[in-house]
Parts: C-alpha cells; sequence; structure tokens
C-alpha cells in the first residue's frame, strides 16, 4: 500500500500526525491513548499496514 493511500486512510479515521521522526513519522490514534511510528517509505507491506493499524487500534484498511 501506498504510504500517501495509508497517511489519508489514518486521517479520515481521526488519527493525527505528531511529528518526524529521524526515518519514521509518528502517529496518534483518534482517542490519544496510543500512538505508532510509520517507516517513510514510498511502499508499505501489507503486513507493516496491518501492524499499524492494530497498534492504533482501526480497522485494516482492505
Amino acid at each position: 500500500m501506498k504510504r500517501i493511500v495509508l497517511e489519508r486512510y489514518l486521517r479520515t479515521h481521526g488519527c493525527t500526525f505528531l511529528r518526524h521522526g529521524s526515518g519514521h513519522d509518528i502517529w496518534r490514534s483518534p482517542d490519544g491513548t496510543r500512538q505508532t511510528s510509520m517507516p517513510r517509505h514510498r511502499v508499505l507491506a501489507r503486513g507493516t499496514v496491518r501492524s499499524l493499524c492494530r497498534q492504533l487500534g482501526l480497522p485494516f484498511p482492505f
């Protein structure tokens, strides 16, 4: 999945972007209790997307 598509998915589900790390972006869940780091690659593997969504408490996009 393209990173830009995942970012759009996260924003539509209420997640907020916190900051840039060295090679990752930090995102916070809609309720503000969870956060995760997303690698800054153009394309993310399906397992990585699933893990990020699970860490943020969101449904898997596909």
